[in-house]
């Protein structure tokens, strides 16, 4: 039986790999860390373990710890600030990895770095400025009279905000200390879409693209964007695979391991990178697990040297309009958008009953 280490291990993209990996007929051993003791708690992992944070000087010691106690063959880390300190520390961890190289880490946790390496590859991307001073932005501001502003790290739209005026824009970096660690880029639309791919030494293992239908509970934040994905659907583009391969080939010659790429429409819709999510699978994966095509089991292949089980179509192998539903205390449900579809199209009809006074009662 193989033992993994899963670090962030009772976090939604977490639990949704180990639940990928129990659909699989292999048994597993799951070793759970995380740093947040109640989260631990919420883990299906068959053991858990409480760490420090990555930011804290014990946290890489500890893990050492685990690794020599327990044993565990692969290591998966998947909270961004983990992935940067593993990266760095892979080589003392004593422990396989499957990760890219460290410098490919660094510039796709930087979106400002990323930014600047699409833009010289010659990628349509949104305009962007890193902001130090006031009149940085500006002159962001001067260009398109909005803005959308967030941290140069972070995951999941923390901070971020569109800003629809220069006084507000001001205001909140000045409000979140943002003065050198914020970029305002020029504001392309709500809509976007996530390619997913698995990489090895250079070769494409298998990608598959998903489009965001709406961001789950958008109206309890101030820039609508919570990285809580409400719905999605699988999608077959050829313009968004082309960006995604450009866009990942910008930031690594040889790719290896796991790169998703965000990407966000502009207003001529032509989908932007805006950002890599690096070393880890994005929250909703298990989508793609139910659906067919299992990357978590496939990069467990991977990393243990083995020939992963892939479809023959490798890039975007699941049909397009399977649609991925969520809410919270409710299990996730896969359907098709068509089905869905299907009540808007019943109260169309009963509209046009009303509307004809047929079927109303006297």
């Amino acid at each position: 039986m193989r033992r993994l280490l899963v670090t962030g291990a009772g976090g939604s993209p977490a639990l949704n790999f180990i639940r990928s990996l129990r659909l699989t007929s292999e048994p597993f051993h799951i070793i759970g860390v995380d740093s947040n003791r109640f989260h631990l708690a919420l883990s299906p992992a068959d053991e858990k373990h409480l760490v420090p944070p990555a930011a804290d000087p014990d946290y890489v010691p500890v893990l050492q710890q685990l690794i020599a106690e327990r044993e565990p063959g692969f290591l998966f880390a998947q909270p961004d600030p983990e992935i940067a300190v593993v990266s760095e520390h892979r080589d003392d961890l004593n422990v396989r990895t499957y990760l890219p190289s460290r410098e490919t880490v660094k510039v796709c946790q930087d979106k400002f770095q990323s930014f600047d390496l699409w833009r010289e590859a010659g990628l349509k991307v949104p305009e962007t400025r890193l902001v130090r001073s006031r009149d940085e932005l500006a002159d962001i501001f001067s260009m398109f009279g909005e803005a959308w502003l967030r941290p140069v790290t972070g995951a999941a739209g923390r901070g971020s905000l569109h800003a629809n005026d220069l006084q507000s824009a001001i205001d909140w970096i000045d409000f979140n200390k943002g003065w050198g660690r914020y970029t305002a880029a020029e504001y392309l639309s709500p809509d976007s879409v996530t390619w997913q791919s698995i990489w090895k030494e250079g070769e494409l293992v298998v990608a598959q693209g998903r489009k965001r239908l709406y961001w789950g509970y958008a109206d309890r934040t101030l820039s609508g964007v919570t990285g809580i994905t409400g719905a999605a659907i699988t999608v077959s583009d050829p313009v968004t695979d082309d960006v995604a391969l450009k866009a990942i080939a910008a930031v690594d010659a040889r790719p290896h391991g796991v790169f998703s790429v965000d990407m966000t429409y502009d207003k001529k819709g032509v989908p932007n990178p805006t950002e890599i999510n690096i070393g880890r699978f994005f929250t909703t994966h298990l989508f793609f697990s139910q659906a067919g095509l299992n990357m978590p089991s496939i990069l467990l292949q991977l990393a243990f040297g083995e020939e992963p089980t892939i479809p023959a179509q490798r890039i975007n192998p699941l049909p397009a309009g399977l649609l991925w539903i969520r809410g919270m205390d409710t299990e996730p449900y896969l359907t098709t958008l068509d089905s869905v579809d299907a009540y808007d199209r019943e109260l169309e009809i009963r509209r046009k009953r009303l509307a004809t006074s047929e079927g109303v009662a006297p």
